[in-house]
């Protein structure tokens, strides 16, 4: 026979094994059908992010669906009304920030560039390429008319999603009760609940922080009149959702086109706004909004990040780190409920 911890170790090896290829075959399975599951993740987190303003018209009186259907009108009104506005803001200083991130490229190039490397080789290869390949011009357009078609659709269909899961929110425990096995029925749904709570708090606790950040940055930016400062705030508010690497691009941006149009000057003062900025969502921001919420290390947040983007690209990564806290969020709860009776389980989160 073989030693007791040697057989420990089988069983963890063949649980991980299990564990890992039905992984493996449901991320196979989502990429192949990633035109219905994309809409259904977009759908819970927007449920997620609208659940709170649902409940409230409810208690107010309002009947379900038609309260679901306000909400719905209400976050495309919001969310129309902000794409106007950014897109209004990119078309009015996008011309000037292309033209600012060119210039601090030439200077960077100049400085700090390969021998015998420049922007106008770069130019001039760029058009040799286009030149060769231009035949296949039509065939681009047509493709990218194919992908701005199929991303409408899914938006559509996600927005019909949520509207039905607003409406039918109160029977999704008796729901899941139903299609599980009778002895699993409560563990499941207080599973199901953990995960939607870890959802729903850190789409929250993200979207009021990626608010104040945009706000701040874009005050800053108007204070320094660096060019295209709504644009560059919406630019930080989209890359809050991406923990880390968002805002680091966001900032990055907003410091070249300042170091382009006013100067190193002014470009220090733009990456202290910035820095400032972060400072205030990591030490005041973050623990004050997201204490209540599923903590997950910089580590594994940034793993879940490159494993999104490598599975779905940029809505990968979007996606992957509220993904994750629903995970940390079941994993926590299964812990809890599987405690030894001697030991003392962490208090679940509320939402």
């Amino acid at each position: 026979m073989l030693p007791e911890s040697v057989r420990r170790l089988a069983a963890w090896c063949a649980v991980a094994l299990l564990v890992s290829g039905v992984g493996y075959v449901g991320i196979l399975l989502c990429v192949q059908f990633r035109a219905a599951v994309i809409p259904v993740l977009l759908a819970l987190l927007g449920t997620a992010l609208l659940l709170p303003l649902h409940r409230r018209l409810v208690r107010a009186g309002v009947q379900r669906s038609l309260s679901a259907g306000l909400t719905c009108v209400a976050v495309v009104a919001v969310v129309g009304g902000a794409v106007y506005i950014v897109v209004s803001a990119l078309i009015d200083s996008g011309d000037q920030i292309i033209a600012s991130l060119r210039i601090a490229a030439r200077d960077l190039t100049r400085h700090f560039g390969a021998a015998g490397t420049s922007l106008d080789d770069i130019a001039s290869n760029a058009r040799e390429l286009l030149s060769r390949f231009g035949g296949t011009a039509a065939s681009g357009v047509i493709s990218g008319v194919s992908v701005v078609g199929q991303a409408f659709a899914m938006a559509v269909l996600a927005l019909l999603l949520v509207f039905f899961f607003l409406r039918d929110s109160d029977r999704a425990a008796d729901t899941l009760r139903a299609l599980v096995p009778r002895g699993s029925g409560d563990t499941v749904t207080a599973v199901a609940r953990r995960a939607f709570q870890a959802v729903e708090g850190f789409m929250r606790g993200t979207t009021f922080i990626a608010l104040i950040d945009a706000l701040c940055i874009t005050v800053g930016l108007l204070v320094l009149k660096v060019p295209g400062a709504v644009g560059l705030g919406a630019l930080v508010f989209v890359g809050a959702y991406i923990p880390y690497l968002g805002a680091f691009i966001s900032g990055a941006v907003a410091v070249l086109v300042a170091l382009a149009d006013r100067g190193f000057v002014i470009a220090l003062w733009v990456l202290g706004v910035v820095l400032a900025v972060q400072l205030l969502e990591g030490h005041v921001l973050q623990p004050m909004i997201q204490s209540r919420t599923v903590q997950m290390h910089p580590a594994v947040v940034l793993l879940a990040i490159t494993a999104g983007a490598s599975v779905a690209g940029i809505v990968g990564m979007l996606m992957a780190v509220p993904l994750t806290a629903a995970a940390v969020g079941v994993l926590s709860e299964l812990r809890r409920r599987h405690t030894a009776p001697g030991e003392q389980a962490p208090p679940p989160a509320s939402p």
